[in-house]
């Protein structure tokens, strides 16, 4: 790979992670501009490091609360409220986990047309739109209800489609259910921890299976970039949907769509 190619996937990577804009309609569009071949499973999975770092590092204090407040709900049987948001963080995990070994086969086979991604992007784009224009609340992370964090846990499953987002969906969900636009996207943030490690672990598991050879510069360069262009977005997304809300992506996932139609009709 030369480095122009590792360096635009890695942003993409970074910034697609985050945004609710799918980062597989992205990854379709890179090889009809460009002739580049399939980066490989390796570069994949470097990506993946680069993006569970930024966000573990952005919200490490949150997490070292969570962590400490989790390990005493399991000693004392006393959840406070950090404690509640760790179980909720890992209990919505369980659904796209488990969906994850049933269909990942399926959808790698099947969903994976051009098409079926931009009507994921339309189609969930409206909702999203929708969510932000109609049923936002304010209410935060820390108070969701267990039916809350179902709802977000079963959204969250069908970010396994195509074009989708699963920061889209989850978002989504959230601000459906009457949490502020902040809320929603820290929550989203937290849920991509154990998500972004599953995935990134299941790909390592078949890099280790597969005898290939390794670029060690471009996965040290793509995994930098990557963390780097993550935690950029995470801060200037937080700050940007504050002011102005989810509406752009809702334009932007229009468009991106109706340009993977006009790319593959």
């Amino acid at each position: 790979m030369d480095l122009l190619h590792v360096i635009i996937l890695a942003i993409i990577q970074g910034l697609t992670e985050f945004l609710p804009v799918s980062s597989s309609a992205h990854l379709l569009l890179v090889p009809v501009v460009t002739s580049w071949q399939d980066q490989g499973l390796a570069f994949d999975v470097a990506l993946h490091i680069g993006s569970l770092s930024a966000v573990v590092i952005y919200f490490r204090h949150e997490i070292a609360r969570m962590w400490w407040a989790w390990i005493q709900s399991l000693r004392t049987r006393q959840v406070d409220e950090d404690g509640k948001l760790a179980w909720a963080v890992l209990l919505a995990t369980i659904p796209v986990a488990v969906a994850g070994l049933l269909f990942n086969d399926f959808i790698s086979s099947t969903l994976r047309s051009p098409l079926i991604v931009a009507a994921g992007l339309i189609g969930f784009g409206i909702v999203l739109g929708i969510a932000d224009w109609r049923h936002r609340g304010n209410r935060s992370e820390y108070q969701m209800s267990r039916w809350d964090v179902l709802c977000i846990a079963l959204a969250q499953a069908l970010a396994l489609i195509p074009g989708t987002s699963r920061s889209g969906i989850t978002i989504t969900a959230a601000l459906f259910l009457g949490l502020s636009r902040e809320a929603a996207a820290r929550f989203s943030f937290l849920l991509s921890i154990p998500v972004i490690a599953l995935a990134g672990g299941y790909e390592t598991l078949g890099l280790v299976q597969a005898d290939t050879e390794v670029d060690w510069l471009a996965l040290v360069v793509g995994a930098v970039l990557s963390g780097l262009s993550a935690y950029l977005c995470i801060h200037y997304f937080l700050a940007f949907i504050r002011k102005i809300g989810m509406q752009p992506f809702v334009v932007y996932r229009i468009l991106l769509g109706l340009l993977l139609i006009w790319f593959f009709w």
